[in-house]
């Protein structure tokens, strides 16, 4: 069985969804007459992290979890470690420029600096209805969606290791899940769930959670063959292109990003190298600080642009924009190595520091 940090094509897949939402968010800067479908369904980048994050936290702890050697506490400190360092970074950040911003007398959105929203932002709940208006760095909701799944893994746990000898009524149930809330809860809401940050971003990652959870049981079922993968990989991919460039409904899209997410991995099981050369697992590892920095960085670079070149409105030359677009990668790898890893592994050496000297205190008494 793979370790988690061996499943190179879902590794690099987080950066092509990383990317898929910056060009959701830039391409609207882009001083060009057209939208192409993919920018257009560049949100949808967020629901496929929220899938592989199902597959992988179940790769990683459902076998302990199932067989009594799931600590709680320590999962929640790891995964706190892994989002809260850069979060934190990031929200500090924001605040920094708008703040500068203000003083230097420039137009700033008031919501950026909501104090009111600040509690719900700092401890992570902001994206559960607790935050007034989305301010500070407004990408983080997601990953206060994730801390929700974070808390109530268990349950997905449970549900994920009492079916996971039918984990093709595993994958069918969340396959249902999707097709059934999407619909009710915009019946419902008045919008789409794929919209919701602040008011619905909990809900929103429940049904991808949940098939990443279902498809990682199938995965690990070994009941598709493995040398079926790239066939599978290639004809899921296409059918994903093929749904955004038509504009499918977004369940349906999310049903083949998983497929998708499941036949990658599926490749990785077969040994294939697809998509696992080191530049592409590299690009991935520094995904979360691509997408925790590109709302900051498109905010600060676009207002440096415009002032730099003299130009009017916030529509940029392509070269421009391009540039701008491209320094998010050598930015990510400062973010990573400067911020995001450094925090991490002190956070964790903290939670080894305490272990030990616990240990040391039960052999002492």
């Amino acid at each position: 069985m793979q370790d988690a940090a061996h499943i190179k094509p879902l590794t690099a897949l987080r950066f092509f969804a990383a990317f898929w939402v910056v060009l959701y968010h830039y391409w609207p800067k882009l001083d060009v007459a057209f939208t192409p479908a993919i920018a257009q369904k560049g949100y949808l980048g967020v629901e496929a992290f929220f899938i592989l994050s199902g597959f992988i936290l179940c790769h990683v702890y459902l076998r302990g979890f199932g067989e009594g050697r799931f600590r709680y506490g320590d999962f929640l400190w790891n995964r706190l470690a892994r989002v809260y360092p850069l979060h934190l970074a990031t929200l500090v950040g924001v605040g920094a420029m708008a703040f500068a911003g203000t003083m230097a007398g420039l137009n700033v959105d008031p919501n950026i600096l909501s104090w009111k929203s600040l509690p719900a932002n700092l401890l992570l709940v902001h994206a559960w209805g607790f935050a007034p208006v989305a301010g500070w760095n407004h990408a983080s909701w997601s990953i206060s969606a994730e801390w929700f799944t974070y808390l109530s893994f268990p349950a997905f746990a449970f549900a994920a290791w009492k079916l996971r000898e039918r984990p093709v009524v595993a994958v069918l149930g969340a396959l249902a899940v999707i097709a059934g809330l999407y619909p009710t809860f915009q019946a419902l809401a008045g919008f789409s769930l794929t919209d919701a940050t602040i008011e619905w971003g909990a809900l929103r990652i429940v049904p991808c959670f949940a098939f990443g959870c279902a498809l990682h049981a199938l995965w690990r079922s070994d009941r598709f063959p493995t040398r079926l993968g790239g066939y599978g990989a290639a004809l899921s991919g296409m059918a994903a292109l093929a749904a955004i460039q038509f504009s499918a409904p977004d369940p349906v899209i999310v049903m083949l990003l998983g497929g998708l997410i499941f036949m990658l991995a599926t490749l990785a099981k077969g040994g294939f190298e697809f998509a696992g050369q080191s530049v592409f697992v590299y690009l991935g590892e520094i995904s979360y600080s691509t997408y925790m920095i590109c709302i900051p960085w498109k905010i600060l670079a676009i207002n440096v642009a415009t002032k730099l070149f003299n130009i009017g409105g916030d529509k940029l030359p392509p070269l421009v924009w391009i540039l701008i677009v491209g320094a998010l990668i050598p930015l990510s790898a400062i973010s990573y190595h400067f911020i995001e890893s450094p925090c991490r592994e002190w956070m964790k050496s903290l939670a080894a520091s305490r272990k030990q000297r616990r240990l040391a205190l039960a052999g002492a008494a």
